[in-house]
Parts: C-alpha cells; sequence; structure tokens
C-alpha cells in the first residue's frame, strides 16, 4: 500500500481591515452639531466599528459607548469587540438623527459624525464629508446635509423631481437651509482628512 503526500498548505497571510473613512473637524472654539463623517463600506457595525475606533482612540480616547438611530443599522449589536477593549452599543430611534453617530469616550467627552450611506457615490461622499468638516458652513443637522446633498445631485442632472420632493425643495415643510455643502471658493478652516479608500 502505498501513501499519497499532500504539500503542506501555505499559511495565510493576515489581511488588514481597510482603513475608516473618516475626515475630522480639527480643534476649534465652536463644534457646531457634527464633529465630522463617517463613510462607512457597509451597514454591518460589528465589522465597521473597529476600523473606526482604531482611528479615534489615539485622537479621542477609548470610544466605550455608541449611540445609533436603528432606521440605517439593520443590525444592532449590543457590544462590539474593538482592539482592547468592548464598545457598548445603544440605539434610539426618536433622539438621534437617522444619519448620526453618537460617541462617548468615558470621562474625555462626546463627539457626533454624520454617517454617509455606503451606497452613496464618491462625489457625493466627498461633498458630505468636506460639509461635516466645515467650521464656516451653516449648521445643518446629519439629515439636513444628506438631503442638501441629494437635491444637488438631482439638480446637477436636471432630472424631474417628485411631487413631494419638489415641494420640500422649494422651502415646504422642511425649514432647513437650502445650501448645497460645497462651496467653491470659500475659505474655510482645515479639516483632519482620513479615508481609507
Amino acid at each position: 500500500m502505498s501513501a499519497t503526500l499532500n504539500p503542506p498548505l501555505p499559511h495565510p497571510e493576515p489581511v488588514a481591515a481597510p482603513a475608516a473613512r473618516l475626515t475630522l473637524k480639527t480643534d476649534g472654539a465652536s463644534r457646531g452639531l457634527l464633529d465630522g463623517a463617517w463613510w462607512p463600506r457597509s451597514r454591518d457595525l460589528l465589522s465597521e466599528l473597529p476600523a473606526l475606533t482604531d482611528v479615534l482612540d489615539p485622537l479621542w480616547g477609548r470610544i466605550t459607548r455608541i449611540a445609533v438611530n436603528p432606521k440605517c443599522w439593520p443590525v444592532i449589536p449590543r457590544q462590539v469587540p474593538v482592539d482592547g477593549h468592548i464598545v457598548k452599543v445603544g440605539w434610539f430611534t426618536p433622539e438621534i438623527d437617522p444619519h448620526k453617530l453618537l460617541l462617548l469616550s468615558y470621562g474625555t467627552g462626546r463627539w457626533d459624525l454624520l454617517v454617509i450611506p455606503p451606497e452613496t457615490g464618491p462625489e457625493s461622499a466627498a461633498r458630505l464629508m468636506a460639509a461635516a468638516s466645515d467650521y464656516d458652513a451653516v449648521p445643518l443637522t446629519a439629515s439636513a446635509l444628506i438631503a442638501a446633498d441629494a437635491r444637488h445631485a438631482v439638480a446637477a442632472t436636471d432630472e424631474p423631481l417628485e411631487p413631494n420632493e419638489a415641494w420640500e425643495y422649494e422651502g415646504g415643510a422642511a425649514a432647513v437651509s437650502a445650501a448645497v455643502p460645497h462651496q467653491p471658493g470659500r475659505a474655510s478652516r482645515p479639516s483632519r482628512l482620513i479615508v481609507g479608500m
């Protein structure tokens, strides 16, 4: 009887998780409504949160808790293991904007990030990231920034709006400034940009 020897299988090389696609305001006197923007690659907090905390922990102190609105996150775990610690996750429907992530660092502070939907195109995401980290822009909520960018995209393509969208675009129910986040020619304070594509 003869034995067949198979060559040993190669050891898999560890693959580093992609860097967080993130932009943050630099330190300044007025924070505004948002401290920056995060563009996750998916709607899976278990896989997305570790890359985010890898960047934020050294800058802001260990992130210990986050809060989200469940509208944009299909599964919300109670805890997410990240490098060396656990981040507790809470969800609040009416209190938190659906497009915002609230981060808490024990004893250090609170930060609010615009969450750009993963399916957003690169041009739109870049406009939203710039708007969320601009100190001099009109302060808008996370959802208002998303809506303003959607209006900008529609205006750029000259596609007709649905009746409800046209009503809101022309100043209907939403009494929010219709300012487009990107304003060419305006000088703004620098933001800290950390983008991993």
